[in-house]
């Protein structure tokens, strides 16, 4: 999967494309650039890059009212740049709409203020724009090129704690040559764990899949799809095949309370399920794809017994696993990778302060980042639960799932209190609807309690993953007996 960003830059209100940066090459394309937002939401385009092309070239903001009037008229993520200068042009963007800001020049001129900037408004809310001619950054407007290598700029960000860079190559930029794969793969080789948005050349469909292929996490689009040269229907299609091609995941998941597994019925009425490592190697041998481990013990001595245990689990087990409960600071994430998991999942520390997000994928990645989110359909629709499901919050499912994405989370692991421990299937709906409105994999929680089941969350849910207890823990589904029945219902599996 990658995001998919059109582009809209503007020159004395209009929308137009320049080639290579240059301002003498311009084309317009539209008068009104909230008419072509309006349609690229229409289309089922989820955010939007805009440039103000007038800004970068004076110094300072100048279409302000452009995009007032796209925010306005749609529900894009818009991403706002060019002549960001000084703090005031970050609010005025900030109150004009924009979810964020791309720094470019300043950047380069005066990094110490953009760290300061970082720090004030969270690295979510900030984009470094990296613009590259001949390896080298550019700055104002892409008339200047100034003396930093591209890789020593992005370290000194990295280190800083930005996540989102848009690298733009300026000679690809307006060509429709083609973009410059090779060097975002070297990008992502030497970053693993930034969001990097690809920009300059695209000129096809085919272009974007070589990114895909290339495991590139963003691109940004333009002249191609004004000159009618990208097939968008085409593209959601292969999007969704390739998240539909992947194999699909059965996890067990390990409630542990004490240093012992427990499981129970719309998180009430715990009964004994036996060790969690001795589980967790039964589970391995049987051929789960992953194992979920989480601590439900409120006392420090609890926290020491199951840090132990997530050891024991490191030493014996040879399949990815994530660990959860308890996390509320960076510390203790570094507590538990440090004693072997793979992942951390976090829950209603997240949504107490979703910082802790952000810290997460920028100190370790996003791939380490699983937000997990016990949700329940009342009456006026789903709701986030806090405090092991006791207490409802304001926040609504898909609304924080989507935030959760933003910030950085690499998996949402949706629980439906209403389905968890009753064995009557997932919560199907709700989960097709969080694939098709995220980026990230999704993973079923809540309701397993036939084989069908799993079908269901990944037919019909679109699940990327499945994640069950008690029928695994109490023998009523063996994992190679559902795999093997997953397969035959034409479902791509790992055997």
């Amino acid at each position: 999967m990658i995001e998919l960003i059109p582009a809209i830059d503007i020159i004395n209100g209009q929308l137009v494309r320049l080639t290579k940066g240059d301002y003498g090459q311009k084309k317009v394309y539209s008068d009104n650039p909230a008419d072509v937002a309006r349609h690229f939401e229409e289309m089922g385009f989820e955010r939007l890059h805009v440039v103000d092309l007038d800004g970068a070239k004076s110094h300072h903001v100048v279409n302000l009212d452009v995009l007032r009037a796209i925010t306005s008229a749609t529900n894009l993520i818009v991403d706002f740049g060019g002549g960001i200068k000084t703090e005031d042009d970050i609010e005025k963007a900030f109150a004009a709409g924009a979810e964020m800001v791309t720094i470019g020049s300043l950047a380069v001129t005066n990094p110490e203020l953009c760290y300061e900037w970082i720090k004030k408004y969270g690295a979510e809310h900030i984009v470094l724009g990296a613009d590259v001619r001949d390896g080298k950054i550019s700055i104002n407007g892409w008339k200047e090129d100034s003396d930093l290598e591209l890789m020593p700029f992005l370290k000194r960000y990295v280190e800083r704690g930005i996540r989102n860079v848009l690298c733009t190559d300026i000679s690809k930029d307006g060509t429709l040559a083609g973009t410059n794969v090779d060097l975002y793969k070297d990008i992502m080789k030497h970053f693993p764990n930034i969001h990097l948005i690809a920009s300059g050349g695209v000129s096809s469909n085919d272009d974007i899949d070589r990114l895909v292929a290339a495991g590139i996490p963003a691109v940004v689009f333009g002249k191609a799809f004004y000159e009618g040269k990208i097939d968008v229907r085409k593209l959601f299609d292969s999007q969704n095949t390739h998240k539909s091609s992947l194999a699909k995941r059965i996890i067990p998941c390990l409630d542990v309370k004490d240093g012992e597994t427990v499981k129970g019925t719309n998180f009430v009425n715990l009964r004994h399920a036996g060790d969690p490592v001795e589980l967790g190697k039964i589970y391995s041998e049987a051929g789960a794809d992953e194992l979920v481990f989480l601590d439900i013990t409120a006392s420090f001595e609890g926290r020491k017994t199951f840090t132990e245990m997530v050891s024991r689990v490191a030493r014996e087990i040879n399949i990815p696993f994530t660990v959860g409960g308890g996390i509320n600071t960076i510390d203790d994430v570094d507590r538990l990778l440090n004693a072997g998991a793979d992942k951390v999942s976090v829950n209603s520390s997240a949504i107490r302060r979703p910082e802790l997000i952000n810290e997460i994928a920028s100190k370790y990645g996003s791939q380490v980042c699983v937000c997990a989110i016990d949700a329940r359909l009342d009456d006026d629709g789903w709701h986030c639960y806090v405090k092991g499901g006791r207490e409802r919050t304001s926040l609504g499912l898909f609304e924080w799932a989507k935030e959760a994405e933003r910030r950085g989370a690499g998996e949402i692991l949706f629980t439906s209190m209403n389905h968890d421990g009753v064995k009557t299937g997932y919560a199907n709906d709700a989960l097709a609807k969080l694939a098709a409105e995220l980026n990230i994999p999704v993973i079923a929680s809540g309701g397993a309690g036939a084989m069908e089941h799993f079908r269901d969350a990944f037919t019909i849910g679109h699940a990327d993953a499945a994640l069950a207890a008690s029928v695994f823990h109490f023998g009523e589904i063996g994992i190679a007996d559902l795999k093997r029945y997953l397969r035959n219902e034409d479902i791509n599996v790992r055997i």
